[in-house]
């Protein structure tokens, strides 16, 4: 089998990628990535010399370079990760996110409904998030049957993406599955998000910035959870199933920079509570969503799938990450990683 991975060089595709060359050696592999400010191919030096990895950079907004790709390389599957994802950024440029994850989505979608003309062993995976089903009061959570509801100009273009790839398997037949995570941490992650960049910052003695007073509440998934979620559920989904991804951690923002402020005093070495005088309390994001929380029901009870890490657990084994590979956040939050690279491989277009 052939499977094009699109955004591989990413956080949550490098988890995949990994896993995926790892656990099936008969598999070829092919990483499509554009290699934008979240890509570092870093993420993947220890499997970037299997014979079973292929990485091709590309822009999946191209649609003739796609069609190229799927005439040339002939997939069996795609998992599609590659997205515009952080929410600051849609705010100010959300025609951005409308390209990349609407059009680049439904350029995928056009080359494997020409390419497969109806073959139902082929299969695209989409992968969302739960941010399209917008809010949730203080009790409740998003099940695959809770109504679309986007807030911001990321999570709108994820809900289109989503009902494109609905819209193609009810009306073209193509072989579907969509899931929607929530928030995820661990290793490889760029430093822009909530946990990496207090992990940074902590360790730098920089501000640590939180939005509004702190709290909003994310249930939040250990990637490498994730990771194995996406295995079980491209090899055992039904053609046009939707699957929610969950960690069952719902933690307030304040809560949790508190946790990792008291976890990173204990790492450094220094006094309880000295992390915490470093946080910083900033104007509040808008539209920002109080609550989200999955409902992973559906997943355990049909394909088995439960998180085995508690948050607890998960955040030390990240901070001990982070700490452990300080040339890896060094180079990205420097920028130096989008030049690693670049010698090593031969890009194919």
């Amino acid at each position: 089998m052939k499977i094009i991975i699109t955004g591989g060089a990413g956080f949550i595709g490098s988890h995949v990628v990994r896993r995926f060359v790892n656990t099936y050696p008969q598999y070829q592999i092919i990483n499509l990535d554009k290699l934008t400010y979240a890509g570092n191919l870093a993420n993947l030096k220890d499997i970037e010399d299997r014979p079973n990895y292929t990485f091709v950079k590309g822009d999946i907004t191209d649609g003739p370079f796609i069609e190229t790709l799927f005439e040339r390389e002939q997939p069996d599957a795609v998992i599609h990760l590659a997205a515009e994802s952080h929410v600051d950024r849609s705010i100010s440029n959300p025609l951005d996110f409308v390209l990349t994850n609407v059009v680049g989505t439904v350029n995928l979608l056009n080359a494997a409904r020409s390419h497969w003309k109806g073959e139902g062993s082929k299969r695209f995976y989409h992968v969302s998030t739960d941010e399209v089903y917008g809010a949730l009061g203080e009790t409740g959570m998003f099940t695959e049957e809770t109504k679309y509801d986007p807030h911001s100009p990321y999570s709108a273009s994820k809900a289109g993406s989503d009902h494109f790839v609905r819209a193609y398997h009810d009306t073209y037949g193509l072989n579907t599955v969509i899931s929607n995570c929530s928030n995820n941490y661990g290793s490889h992650h760029f430093p822009e998000k909530l946990i990496p960049l207090a992990i940074h910052n902590i360790k730098n003695n920089k501000p640590v910035p939180v939005y509004g007073k702190g709290e909003n509440i994310r249930d939040w998934l250990w990637v490498e959870d994730h990771a194995r979620a996406i295995d079980i559920i491209f090899h055992q989904a039904k053609a046009g199933d939707t699957y929610n991804i969950g960690g069952h951690n719902e933690w307030k923002n304040i809560d949790l920079i508190n946790l990792l402020c008291s976890i990173m005093d204990r790492k450094l070495g220094r006094a309880e509570g000295e992390s915490a005088k470093l946080i910083t309390f900033v104007k509040d994001r808008a539209g920002h969503d109080l609550r989200y929380a999955i409902d992973s029901t559906k997943l355990q009870q049909e394909l088995g799938w439960v998180p085995s890490l508690q948050f607890e657990e998960g955040l030390e084994k990240t901070v001990d990450w982070y700490l452990t590979n300080e040339d890896w956040l060094e180079n990205v939050t420097s920028g130096a990683y989008q030049d690693y690279y670049k010698k090593q491989y031969s890009y194919r277009r």
